[in-house]
């Protein structure tokens, strides 16, 4: 089976023995019983999965990890969704924007806020519009040009 991978360690998280949860859970786990590369693209090889009915049943199925099992980067400016998520929205002046809601990776990292009474935002995530994540403290400050919010 081919899959898209989202993940920046492929060769840790599809390692072969790996089991693996999925969204919807009641298609697994899948436990990882071969794994390579073609043409950039990941073929997997699940135990137990030998048909190509049975595999075409698998598609769209969303291969995930509890986030208790990412180990935390040593860079102090890279972060997990995970992290991220739930996070109180302020701008640097401390005007209460929203809460993060979700991260989308599009060429561009994006924060989704959700705000009390107006549409979401999309927060490209880079340093001169985030200038502090303070997970710990449950909040990210932003610094937005004018018309962004």
């Amino acid at each position: 089976m081919t899959v898209e991978v989202r993940t920046d360690e492929p060769e840790l998280r599809f390692a072969v023995g790996t089991a693996l949860a999925t969204d919807p859970a009641d298609r697994g786990p899948l436990l990882i019983e071969s794994r390579r590369w073609h043409k950039g693209m990941l073929l997997v090889s699940f135990a137990g999965i030998a048909d190509r009915d049975v595999a075409d049943e698998l598609r769209g199925t969303m291969l995930v990890i509890d986030s208790s099992e990412v180990t935390p980067s040593d860079d102090p400016d890279e972060f997990h969704d995970h992290q991220l998520i739930g996070l109180a929205v302020e701008t640097t002046a401390g005007e209460p924007v929203g809460e993060v809601t979700n991260v989308l990776h599009h060429g561009q990292d994006l924060l989704v806020v959700r705000r009390s009474g107006a549409e979401e935002a999309l927060i490209p995530f880079v340093k001169a519009l985030v200038p502090e994540v303070d997970v710990a403290g449950g909040r990210l400050v932003v610094d937005p040009p004018e018309g962004l919010l």
